[in-house]
């Protein structure tokens, strides 16, 4: 039973880092969503790409995926351009635009976080990420996850 109320408390400690990411989202320009800011970091990490594979990193459906290409481009940030292998589809990069806006995101997530957490060690800070990238490693692409059982269902 002690194993049981260790989880529930790790389950209102994750649930709680809601306030913690919306707070984080509080110092993004703008002109730049929290959306707008997750599809240009995903075009620096993975390069160019189709719609519909930002769409799959994003996990989201097309009209979401669409709306946020539509403000970003619509700022310079990424352009559009006929995929050569099939002209109906798009290629999405990123501009040197985009570029300077994702280093002006993370100067002030950096400063933000800095900020929040003045009075943590520099070896809390370290802890806390590494124990962060175990949690995110252990559960591995939640996008797949999704697409196969998860622990309390069961097939049907």
């Amino acid at each position: 039973m002690a194993a049981q109320a260790r989880y529930e408390e790790l389950g209102r400690q994750l649930s709680a880092i809601g306030a913690v990411k919306r707070e984080l989202a509080r110092t993004l320009p703008v002109e730049c969503p929290a959306g707008s800011a997750i599809v240009l970091a995903l075009l620096d990490k993975y390069g160019e790409m189709r719609m519909s594979r930002l769409a799959e990193l994003l996990a989201v459906d097309m009209s979401v995926t669409s709306r946020h290409v539509a403000h970003v481009a619509d700022r310079g940030w990424i352009e559009r351009s006929p995929d050569p292998d099939d002209r109906r589809s798009r290629i999405l990069r990123l501009t040197a635009e985009g570029t300077e806006m994702l280093r002006t995101l993370s100067e002030r997530h950096t400063a933000a976080l800095a900020h929040y957490l003045q009075d943590w060690s520099d070896d809390d800070v370290d802890q806390l990420s590494a124990l962060l990238a175990r949690l995110r490693a252990s559960f591995g692409d939640c996008r797949q996850a999704r697409a196969h059982t998860s622990p309390t269902r069961t097939p049907a």
